[in-house]
């Protein structure tokens, strides 16, 4: 049986891809095959070497060059791209040679708090500011622009009067551990059914 084969791009503590990693692991059609990081201290790229997953981590100059990761996730023979907190702007050419095949995962409710610049604990920041009374994430399709690609799901949390960023964040990376994998594992399924 052909497995479907993903990359995960993830720059920070990869803890999102970590949860994907250990998702597919044995899985009986995905398989995690590529891992792709801009950043040599990820988190993730550990815990792949362990797991017999592909590594590489390329400079921003090279992600952005248009060629070289397209060419890795080729020779790779990818079928989906996940990002799992990656940070950098995916070049246009893997975009239109993966359409509708590239999946992120942002940390709020968009269409707010999204665009360019618009991560991590600077969303959870302006959710405060704003004075929302939930947030919570969004699984979209990534396309040409910044978090505005076709939402997959968006699941909810509440702000309370005493969160902070912190606390905010901590919710949210509560949310992207339980929910992450599963949609990635639907949304693929719906693409090969």
């Amino acid at each position: 049986m052909k497995h479907t084969r993903i990359a995960i791009l993830a720059s920070g503590i990869g803890s999102n891809a970590l949860a994907l990693m250990n998702h597919f692991d044995g899985h009986p059609t995905i398989r995690t095959s590529l891992l792709v990081s801009n950043k040599e201290t990820c988190g993730a790229l550990l815990p792949a070497s362990k797991k017999n997953i592909a590594s590489e981590v390329l400079s921003n100059a090279e992600i952005e060059d248009n060629q070289t990761l397209l060419m890795l996730l080729k020779q790779h023979s990818i079928d989906i791209v996940v990002l799992a907190g990656f940070l950098r702007r995916i070049p246009i050419s893997v975009v239109q040679a993966f359409p509708d095949r590239i999946i992120n995962i942002h940390p709020s409710i968009l269409p707010e708090f999204g665009g360019k610049g618009m991560y991590g604990a600077r969303v959870h920041h302006a959710v405060i500011e704003a004075h929302k009374k939930s947030s919570g994430i969004t699984i979209h399709v990534v396309n040409e622009n910044y978090d505005e690609g076709h939402y997959i799901a968006q699941f909810f949390v509440p702000v309370r009067a005493n969160d902070d960023a912190s606390s905010l964040g901590h919710k949210i990376r509560t949310l992207e551990q339980r929910y992450f994998p599963t949609v990635v594992e639907g949304y693929i399924n719906s693409l090969t059914d």
